[in-house]
This record gives C-alpha cells, sequence and structure tokens, in this order.
C-alpha cells in the first residue's frame, strides 16, 4: 500500500519548542508504512538539523531536508510539496502539534467527500474561537461557511490537486501570500469539506513574517487579481474584497505601530490611498464596522493627520458578561446573561441618538464634521447585534459552541444618548454539547462574543455579587459522571466534568466558604455539590500556617443538608481558637491556609482563613503568602528606620518579641 499522507514540517532554530511538534507527527495511529513526515530545515544553527537527521535515521517514515536559510517558511513548504510522495500533503508548523488520530481521520474523511481540500478542526490556547468549525461539512461553501476565516495553510490537501493547478507559495512571500496559497485553494477545489468533531491540530505560537510594505500591496493585488478571475461581479465578490479590506488595508491603520512611528508614514499613506482608489469602492463600506468606515473615509480624503489622531485615540473594546440566572433543568446548566460592549475607558458603550437612528460617537480628537452620517449610521449594526456563547476546555483549548436565545435591548442613557445590550439565555447538555457527544472530562470556561453596534469584543462569564449556585449534577451519558458549576477566585464561571474524587469536587466550589468567629471557635462551612447515597469518606479539614514555626490544626468535617434547588450539601468544621498562647490544637493569630484530607488523599483548598483583632475572614489562596505576617501593613516609623539605620532591624525584631510575649502572659 502506497503512501497516504505526507506532513510537512518547516523549522528553522526552534530549540526544545519543536518537541511537542515532532513528537506527535511520530505517534500517529495511520502506520507507519501509510504516512511520511518531511522536516525542511531552513539552515538551523541550533542543533536542530542533526537531532532530526538522528531521528530519520532510525524511523523509515521520516525525511529531512536541508535548505539554506530564506528566512521565510514559503520555500521550504514549496519543496517539501514537491518530494511528498504521499495522496495528500498537510502542512504542519513547527510550533504546531497533531492529535494523535488526526491524519487517519483527515484521511478517512477526505477520502470519503472526495475533497481536495479538507480543513481538520484547529484549536489553539488563546485568542477567539473558529467558527467555521461549528459543525463538519462534505461540501463547504467559502462564504457561507466562513472559509476566509481558516486561512493558515493547515489543511490536507490532495496532492495531485496542487500539481494539477500548480499550486504553491511566493518566495519570499509573507502572510498574504501565505493566505493567497490558501485562497487559490479554495478557488479551484471542486471539493472543499471540514472536520469539525475531531481535534486535528493544536495550533503553537506562529513566527511573525515581516515584509516590505509595497510588496504586501503588490501580493495583495495580485490575490484580488485572482478572487477576479474566478469569482464573478456582484455581491460574493464584494464580500470577499471586503474581508481584505478590513484585514490588510484598514485595520492596521488602528494599531499601536502605525500611531507611534512616523517612518515613510507618508509614503505608505499615499499608496494604501492609491490601492483604495482603484480596487476598493464606497459600496464595500457596507460591509464594515463603523471605526473601519472612518478609516476609508480618511483615507478617501486625503487626511493622514485625522488618521493618527484616530489610532492615538483608538482603545480596544471590553465586554461585561454577567450572570443573572444559573440553574439545572434534568442535565442542562442553564445560563441566564446579561451582555454590555464597554468602551475603551471601560464604561457602556453609549450611541448617539437622532430620532429613530442611532449614530457613532468618534474619539473627541476627530473632527466629526469630516466624517457624513452615513458612516456614523449604527442602526442597522444595532439591530444585527448578536451573542456567541461558548465552552473552552482548560487543558486542551477544545472550543464548543452553545444554543443560545437572546434579544437585543435598547435604553435611554441620558437626552441624546443610549446604551446597548443583549439579554440571553445559553443552553450547556453536558451529554451532547460536543457535536452531539458528551463533553469530556475536565475544567471547561464559559466565554461570550457579542457584536456590537460598533466593537466586537469577547470575555469570560461572571458572577454579580452573591450566592454561588454550586449544585452538582449526575449525567447519565456515555455513563454516570458528576458535572459540578464552580467560579474562579475573580468570579468567572466554569464548568468541571467528572471530578476525580469527593473532597476534589468539594475543592472546585470552596471559593464559596463562609468562616464565622464565635467564642472560642472557628466555624467553616463549605458548599458540597454532590452528596453521594453513602454521604461520602469521613473527612478532615487541616489549617496549616507558614512562616519559621509552621503549625497545623485539623478538626472534624461533617456533612450536612444543604440548600433545595441550590446546594446539595455543607461541610462544617469547629475549630477551637485560643487568641493569646493557642496550643499545639488550637488556632491562633495569622493566615492558615486549608486543605481538606480523607484516608486515600489531601487536596488544597481554594481559600485561606486570616485572624486578626477577633474577627476572621476568608481570602482567596492565590493572594496568601504565609510567610508574610503582615501581608497589608503600613509602611510605619519603624519600619522607615529599620531601613536606613544599621542594627536597627534586629532592634525592632526583639521589640516585637516583647510585645508578643506580653500578649501571651
Amino acid at each position: 500500500m502506497g503512501v497516504k499522507v505526507s506532513v510537512i514540517v518547516n523549522v528553522h532554530n526552534p530549540g526544545d519548542t519543536a518537541d511537542p511538534c515532532i513528537r506527535s507527527t511520530l505517534e500517529q495511529t495511520l502506520p507507519a508504512d501509510e504516512y511520511e513526515v518531511i522536516f525542511v530545515d531552513d539552515g538551523s544553527t541550533d542543533g536542530i538539523a542533526e537531532r532530526l537527521d538522528t531521528i530519520a535515521a532510525v524511523r523509515r517514515n521520516v525525511r529531512v531536508l536541508h535548505l539554506p536559510h530564506t528566512g521565510s517558511p514559503m520555500r521550504g513548504r514549496n519543496v517539501g510539496i514537491a518530494a511528498a510522495k504521499g495522496d495528500y500533503v498537510f502542512l504542519l508548523g513547527q510550533q504546531d502539534r497533531l492529535a494523535r488520530e488526526a491524519l487517519e481521520r483527515m484521511h478517512e474523511r477526505a477520502v470519503e467527500t472526495d475533497a481536495d481540500v479538507l480543513a481538520g478542526r484547529l484549536v489553539r490556547d488563546g485568542g477567539p474561537p473558529m467558527t467555521a468549525f461549528d459543525r463538519s461539512k462534505a461540501r463547504a461553501d467559502i462564504l457561507r461557511d466562513r472559509l476566509l476565516t481558516l486561512l493558515t495553510p493547515h489543511k490536507l490537501y490532495r496532492r495531485a490537486f496542487l500539481e494539477e493547478h500548480e499550486l504553491g507559495f511566493a518566495v519570499p512571500g509573507g502572510a498574504i501570500a501565505e493566505q493567497a496559497f490558501v485562497v487559490r485553494a479554495y478557488l479551484r477545489a471542486k471539493v472543499v469539506a471540514v472536520l469539525a468533531e475531531q481535534v486535528c491540530c493544536h495550533l503553537g505560537g506562529r513566527e511573525v513574517i515581516t515584509e516590505e510594505p509595497r510588496t504586501a500591496v503588490r501580493e495583495l493585488r495580485a490575490l484580488l487579481g485572482d478572487i477576479d478571475g474566478y469569482v464573478g461581479e456582484g455581491r460574493q465578490r464584494d464580500r470577499m474584497y471586503a474581508y481584505w479590506f478590513r484585514s490588510a488595508v484598514l485595520r492596521p491603520f488602528l494599531t499601536t505601530a502605525f500611531a507611534g512611528s512616523s517612518i515613510d508614514r507618508g509614503a505608505y499613506f499615499r499608496m494604501v490611498q492609491e490601492l483604495v482608489t482603484e480596487r476598493f469602492p464606497e459600496r464595500l463600506d457596507r460591509y464594515l464596522p463603523v471605526q473601519l468606515r472612518a478609516v476609508a473615509s480618511l483615507i478617501r480624503i486625503g487626511r493622514l493627520d485625522q488618521l493618527v489622531m484616530l489610532a492615538n485615540s483608538s482603545r480596544r473594546a471590553g465586554l461585561r458578561a454577567d450572570l443573572t440566572e444559573v440553574r439545572w433543568d434534568a442535565h442542562v446548566l442553564v445560563l441566564g446573561l446579561s451582555v454590555e460592549v464597554l468602551s475603551g475607558e471601560g464604561r457602556p458603550e453609549r450611541f448617539v441618538t437622532d430620532g429613530d437612528r442611532l449614530l457613532w460617537k468618534p474619539p473627541r480628537a476627530v473632527d466629526v464634521r469630516l466624517l457624513p452620517e452615513s458612516v456614523l449610521d449604527v442602526t442597522g449594526a444595532v439591530e444585527r447585534a448578536r451573542i456567541e456563547v461558548y465552552l473552552r476546555h482548560s487543558g486542551t483549548g477544545d472550543v464548543h459552541f452553545l444554543p443560545v436565545a437572546y434579544q437585543v435591548e435598547k435604553a435611554q442613557d441620558g437626552r441624546r444618548h443610549a446604551r446597548v445590550r443583549i439579554l440571553g439565555e445559553a443552553r450547556v447538555d453536558v451529554t451532547a454539547a460536543a457535536h452531539g457527544e458528551p463533553l469530556r472530562p475536565g475544567q471547561w470556561e464559559v466565554h461570550v462574543r457579542m457584536f456590537g453596534g460598533a466593537h466586537q469584543a469577547r470575555s469570560r462569564v461572571r458572577r454579580p455579587d452573591g450566592p454561588l449556585n454550586c449544585l452538582g449534577v449526575l449525567a447519565q451519558r456515555p455513563r454516570t459522571r458528576l458535572v459540578v458549576p464552580c467560579w474562579t477566585d475573580t468570579g468567572e464561571l466554569g464548568l468541571a466534568v467528572e471530578p476525580r474524587s469527593f473532597t476534589e469536587s468539594i475543592a472546585l466550589v470552596s471559593p464559596g466558604v463562609n468562616v464565622k468567629l464565635l467564642g472560642e471557635h472557628l466555624w467553616v462551612v463549605l458548599p458540597v455539590p454532590y452528596v453521594p447515597p453513602s454521604g461520602g469518606p469521613p473527612l478532615e479539614l487541616v489549617l496549616r500556617t507558614g512562616g519559621r514555626r509552621e503549625r497545623e490544626v485539623a478538626a472534624p468535617a461533617l456533612v450536612e443538608a444543604g440548600v433545595p434547588g441550590r446546594l446539595a450539601g455543607q461541610l462544617v468544621a469547629k475549630v477551637p481558637v485560643k487568641r493569646r498562647m493557642p496550643g499545639r490544637d488550637n488556632l491562633g493569630p495569622g493566615v492558615w491556609l486549608a486543605t481538606l484530607r480523607d484516608a486515600d488523599e489531601e487536596i488544597g483548598l481554594r481559600f485561606a482563613v486570616e485572624l486578626r483583632h477577633g474577627k476572621a475572614v476568608a481570602r482567596p489562596a492565590t493572594a496568601v503568602t504565609p510567610e508574610r505576617r503582615f501581608p497589608l501593613a503600613r509602611d510605619t516609623a519603624w519600619r522607615r528606620l529599620a531601613r536606613r539605620l544599621p542594627g536597627a532591624r534586629r532592634l525592632i525584631r526583639l521589640a516585637r518579641a516583647g510585645k508578643h510575649r506580653y500578649l501571651k502572659d
């Protein structure tokens, strides 16, 4: 049987960061005689070339090609494609890594759909999710299925298709040349398929390809020429043009790099102005957000000074996404949401009202008289405002979108201003949220992204001040599994699927602790998300203080009834306290970190208890350094003296020791 897939990896001085990539290519479930890995070394000097040669000497399906340094991965990819023997070719970066079953699953789907190009699901540690992977498609459309959001080369290409159409990367080439290769493949392919239910590749950091602006403009002209050759005049071509008008032409004018550098700024502006006049007519502005409409308008009238003002005044928008409700409907977690875009100053975005219309307010430094009302009008954009809610696995980066129902609400804010927010309800079906399959074990973050009238922004979902809903449920598919909603120390919502133990489930929701000092005892009450029929194993609450005299105090912790519909149970511990001369079994003044112990394990809880001046306060464990006796102490005269006089530090320590002994007597 011949080679099914050739994986091409371009490498240049990666150091140890390429190890996950190399390992992932060698540990595929596809048999070794059915795929090959071609590493193309771009003149590395860090020893990676010798390492790869060693691997190739013992792996029959590994080859290494050595090239002189070019500074760009484009030539290496072309050489790798020319040397490939597989029916299909997959392009991988040196910091990316393949899932174990990636090549097997992608090849199966490509053969099944007869695809010339197949996009397997990509995930990345940060950044926005890729909406093109909302579901699998046997025949994807460039615009309808948002393929223009997938312009990195990480795809499976039929090798005969690449050879037939003589597709390759421009050398040396930059970011637009890389995108041009993918777009030409999309346009020429008979079938482009998308595999969404299987994570195929984890994207790592990418090397920034710098290029001269004139080269970038030349590459963009060539790309637009290709689009003209395959797409006739009309709405489809306009929408494709608008993508590069936004990303490659206009958006750079709002960056700090443009605002902070005046070198050749005038020449660059004139070059872009000529390109806009020639290739991007005003009818494309309807596909732009309002800030970029303003940039396009200022470019057309030649106001470089105003563009600099706009770039210096623009700040990244934020998002406020608050939970209004958290409840379980059987095994479905229902989240009530209130979402609002925030301006760069952190305040809710406000629009000027003009009858039934809403107008964008440019920064004060920009002369609003230069911008026609057609540019400022965001009425239609507000009516089309929407939100997306998705889960992201904290370990793998996997993303799944959730069904959400919402309504746009406009609220008057003063006599001539209005605010826009979206009220919605998202549903997390833990048995089917992963493309019809159950969510995998681990911790899932809940994110929301809003497309508002003027901005788009994304954020973690947070809770307003108030009690936590920590009630867990048992999902019955594919087996009985506990699912627990939990919060970070800063109030961001997460979802823990299948905690490993009873104690871990309590630790997940331990930020909801209540502590109270009554007489000579500290009462600690912890939420319990799920109480097994047996009541759970015997538990012990352990409190430790650090410093030179580390101490430990333990007390039995008993499970009691919780709050119906909100909490399955609560764990109560009663710990003896003695302010003066505390014994071995008593808490004393200081900061105490908490853990929970059973017969098999001891797990750290996410809070600490601070005892000061007859009061007990629970604090996040991440904010506590046990070695610091007074973490919030003020800068007193004694401290200032200790910093200046030799020997004063020792005198202060002796004075403190005497004070402590006095309190103990």
